[in-house]
């Protein structure tokens, strides 16, 4: 399975249970503003735009610091002083714009089989009133031309059938203050074809509005729920073996030390360790690896993954809230939560389109009324411009597209830990990689040792391996690990010193040892003149009290999909480097065999920080992956910082993406779901654009009914919102 620190740090900064909130520390700072902070869930929530509105509300509160609403994930994220005091005015904020919503804590939020029932039954409830709606509609115009007087009546039982909920939340709003809502806008709309005596057409819309609204919510919650249940792995309910019986207890319930069977099929339920059974383990729902894992007794699992032979007891090491699939769906909805500059844009622009609107369909209704007479034309004109005021489409497409990116990262093992972090990858125009752990596989092995002046190679061997002792470098590992098979004797150090860059200096008791690259020879005045280059390898140099013993040459193995990938990326026209502290020589190796563009070699980790600044200067904007603790600074340094999820802990909390698999396909594919994802939410903005412009172009020219403004509204975002969600299912993104 995956290693330990891979199990335990990849979502270490998303799980901050210290303080009760899922924002991480790195966005706060400080742990007491941290304790600030909570989510809410908004049950109910069906109207991008209203969801704007509240968001608005809640951050001119007082003591309110941040407000932030997902329409994707209905949560509120909130950052305020008192917010138990604070609960009731937000509540009445949401209920003011829109009736329904209920703000819920996040903890007590429904299951998904409940959310689901619930949203079923409500959707089963709006269909049968839109049928019995039709019907009476139909006989009204069944009866229009032989009775017209019940034609009427039909018509009016019709539209009080479809509109009763529109034009009672309008009556509610405008009384609220709240006039420029989609439910005032429609009610006036068709009122005002019941006042002109255009009585099909005032029902019409409001039976077309609704089907469109209908079939809009079903595909919002349709695609929410289909990225949902990509990333949401969790389990609603365990088998717990208790005294050789098998009890269904709900997931929830499940207690660290407990054990559960995992049949052949099943997805691993909680993090835990195999104590009974032998099987093979399918990664790729967690970290994108195709290829199965056998785990046995004693082997570590991790929940998610799916087991797909043998029958197996796993002993539970983390409960729910704290396993892998949990935190995996805290931080997709975290990185949900980040809007990007797009999304901010359309949210300002909604703003003011819709005031707008309104007024052009006011100016539109009157100024020429008064100046032909011809005041059913002009005011039919003007309520089709109301009918296309509403911005749902711009406000709920980009949004969803975003999600549906992070969505669909996430199935890949690449965790994008903000929606702004697609955002910024569309514009990457250079990519820059660490060597070891990254391009390489960091499984380093001695290959050959070197040894002057009378040492012995083993000698040379012990003596590095007694300054590697503590360190936590591949390259240090491979040292230990060559001398521990050959049985060498260690010796612990009475003091030890790390030099950042160079190596270390320890003292034993035959003196100092220095172990490290030239550099940290050359500050030590130790000659090593007369050595062979170590070619395509890293060379690690020896020397005991100031004199020169020996060079031990040491190679790493360059990960498989590394060439394939840097092609990917150049195909995509973007640019590939290489920084790196191994040797000129052992780093121009792999660039050559690999196939990338710019080496810079011999650097200490301030020199990587600078070498990224100028090749961003050259090139434009700039991503950087890497693994190790010392690409921490570079990483967040670079426009978009990207991790390794084998790698270190600081390595992990500086990025902006993190990748569960090692593989450098996975960086191809970030790159090409940031490129598609913020293809669909361009796409969406200038399609509904489009569509309302044309329509009101068509309006002023006489050729636009208000049907077709219906369709420029619930329509174009029903489309708009089938566009978002195709990124999650899109294959063979590889080049």
């Amino acid at each position: 399975m995956l290693k330990e620190k891979e199990r335990e740090n990849v979502l270490k900064d998303n799980n901050s249970k210290s303080c009760g909130c899922e924002y991480t520390h790195k966005e706060h700072k400080e742990i007491d503003e941290c304790k600030d902070s909570c989510i809410y869930t908004l049950e109910n929530l069906g109207c991008a735009h209203c969801a704007a509105k509240m968001e608005k509300k809640i951050q001119e509160l007082p003591n309110v610091t941040e407000a932030t609403i997902t329409f994707s994930t209905k949560q509120l994220r909130l950052k305020a002083k008192d917010k138990e005091v604070l609960l009731p005015e937000i509540q009445k904020i949401c209920e003011s714009i829109e009736s329904e919503v209920k703000v819920v804590p996040k903890e007590k939020r429904n299951n998904k089989t409940k959310e689901k029932l619930d949203h079923s039954l409500e959707m089963k409830k709006e269909f049968i009133e839109l049928i019995i709606g039709i019907g009476f509609f139909a006989l009204g115009k069944f009866l229009e031309e032989t009775k017209p007087e019940w034609s009427l009546l039909m018509f009016v039982i019709s539209y009080l059938l479809l509109g009763r909920s529109i034009l009672l939340s309008a009556v509610k709003n405008l009384i609220k203050g709240q006039v420029l809502d989609e439910n005032f806008l429609m009610s006036v709309a068709t009122l005002g074809a019941f006042i002109i005596k255009d009585y099909p057409e005032a029902v019409g819309v409001m039976l077309f509005f609704r089907v469109g609204e209908f079939f809009e919510h079903k595909a919002v919650e349709k695609s929410r729920g289909q990225i949902m249940d990509a990333i949401d792995m969790r389990p609603e309910v365990v088998n717990l073996v208790k005294d050789k019986e098998i009890e269904i207890i709900d997931a929830q319930e499940a207690e660290a030390g407990q054990i559960l069977l995992v049949r052949p099929g099943d997805r691993i339920p909680l993090d835990g360790n195999v104590v009974e059974g032998e099987s093979r383990i399918d990664t790729s729902p967690v970290t994108g690896e195709p290829v199965p894992v056998k785990v046995q007794p004693g082997s570590q699992v991790i929940s998610g993954c799916i087991n797909t032979s043998g029958v197996l007891k796993i002993k539970v090491e983390k409960v729910l809230e704290e396993s892998m699939v949990t935190r995996i769906l805290d931080a997709v909805e975290n990185a949900a939560a980040s809007k990007p500059r797009i999304e901010r844009f359309i949210t300002r622009f909604s703003r003011v389109y819709t005031p707008i609107v309104v007024s052009i369909a006011a100016i539109t209704a009157i100024v020429p009324s008064l100046i032909t007479g011809n005041w059913n034309h002009w005011v039919y004109t003007g309520l089709t411009f109301l009918v296309i005021s509403c911005p749902c489409a711009l406000v709920l497409s980009v949004p969803l597209s975003f999600f549906s990116g992070i969505g669909a990262g996430s199935k890949k093992g690449i965790l994008f830990k903000a929606g702004s972090a697609l955002e910024a990858l569309y514009e990457v125009k250079a990519i820059v990689m660490d060597k070891t752990g990254t391009l390489t596989k960091g499984n380093f092995m001695v290959q050959k040792i070197h040894a002057v002046n009378y040492m012995e190679p083993d000698q040379i061997l012990s003596m590095a391996a007694s300054c590697e002792q503590s360190s936590t470098h591949p390259i240090g590992n491979s040292i230990l690990l060559a001398a521990e098979e050959k049985s060498l004797k260690i010796e612990s150090p009475s003091a030890i010193k790390e030099i950042a860059g160079q190596g270390i200096k320890a003292d034993v008791a035959n003196g100092q040892i220095l172990c490290g690259n030239r550099k940290l020879m050359e500050n030590h005045q130790v000659a090593i003149s007369g050595l062979e280059q170590s070619g395509s390898g890293t060379e690690v140099f020896v020397a005991l009290n100031g004199k020169l013993a020996g060079q031990i040459q040491i190679s790493d193995t360059i990960k498989e999909d590394a060439a394939m990938a840097v092609s990917g990326m150049k195909k995509l026209g973007i640019r590939t480097a290489m920084l790196t502290g191994d040797q000129k020589e052992s780093a121009q190796a792999v660039a050559q065999e690999i196939g990338i563009e710019e080496v810079y070699s011999k650097l200490l980790p301030e020199d990587k920080l600078n070498r990224l600044k100028e090749i961003r200067k050259k090139h434009g904007s700039v991503m950087f992956v890497g693994d190790g603790i010392n690409d921490a600074p570079v990483l967040a340094g670079a426009d978009v910082g990207a991790a390794m999820g084998a790698g270190a802990d600081a390595a992990i909390v500086a990025a902006d993406v993190v990748f569960m698999t090692s593989n450098m396909s996975a960086v191809l594919q970030s790159i090409q779901i940031a490129k598609e994802t913020n293809k669909i939410a361009k796409q969406n903005v200038i399609f509904a654009l489009a569509v309302k412009a044309v329509v009101m172009i068509l309006g002023l020219t006489g050729y636009a009914s208000m049907w077709m403004a219906v369709f420029a509204d619930s329509g174009v975002a029903m489309l708009c919102i089938l566009n978002s969600i195709r990124i999650l299912y899109k294959k063979n993104r590889q080049i």
